[in-house]
């Protein structure tokens, strides 16, 4: 049984070695390639102001999480629902700095996430199948046609279950043809206008691009120049 555990986190600011705090941690769970349904999901006091820009992008303000616990209070649970999977994070460094440094926050012996999950940087993943394209986790969404549309502000655990749709089209496959791009491709239609056809749960199908008459014209007329040069033509188009 194979185990993994997409997640994010959502943070006062950007760097954890001068005091940001992490304030959301979102997990989904697939078993085998599969969402289970399974999710951890928590909102965190920090216990110190947020970035005004860091506020911008998730819209956590400080006095909503003046009741919620702090990091103490909830890394058991947390470490019990990631412990022995492979974590599937979008540049993997950013939150395990912050989880670690939370970690390491509660004493010595704490160790690092590492030491109890493998991890899999999906940015790096994508940069290797998209080399030169934008591979945000918002471009990836158009490029997989994935329905972002709620994504108006970053979230941890929506960010999260995105991301396991995702990688799991990344990793299943090829998709997209490379009939498009992060700025030609809209929702549900590519370049060409070849529409797709929606599925239960924002499934897909393929799309099916089919020839014009001019394509079939030029297809039979060189099948006939073929058959002149040899009377063993296998295949004809046949109308």
């Amino acid at each position: 049984m194979s185990r993994q555990i997409v997640l994010d986190t959502e943070t006062t600011g950007l760097d954890p070695n001068q005091g940001h705090r992490v304030i959301e941690i979102g997990c989904v769970e697939l078993i085998d390639r599969k969402l289970t349904g399974r999710h951890f999901h928590q909102y965190i006091n920090p216990e110190r102001e947020i970035d005004e820009g860091a506020q911008q992008v998730h819209g956590i303000s400080l006095e909503s999480l003046a009741d919620k616990p702090l990091f103490a209070a909830i890394v058991e649970d947390f470490l019990e629902f990631v412990e022995g999977s492979e974590l599937v994070i979008h540049n993997a460094p950013f939150d395990l700095g912050f989880l670690n440094k939370e970690l390491s926050l509660l004493g010595p012996n704490r160790g690092i996430l590492e030491e109890s999950c493998q991890v899999l940087d999906s940015l790096v993943l994508a940069r290797q199948m998209h080399p030169g394209q934008r591979n945000s986790l918002d471009a990836l969404c158009k490029r997989y046609f994935i329905d972002n549309s709620q994504r108006d502000l970053h979230g941890a655990l929506l960010d999260a279950e995105l991301l396991a749709e995702v990688y799991l089209l990344m990793t299943g496959g090829q998709v997209g043809l490379g009939l498009h791009d992060d700025e030609g491709a809209e929702q549900g239609t590519g370049k060409t206008g070849q529409s797709i056809r929606r599925l239960p749960e924002g499934r897909k199908t393929t799309r099916v691009i089919r020839a014009d008459a001019q394509e079939i014209a030029a297809h039979k007329t060189r099948l006939s120049e073929i058959q002149k040069e040899s009377d063993q033509l296998v295949w004809r188009f046949e109308d």
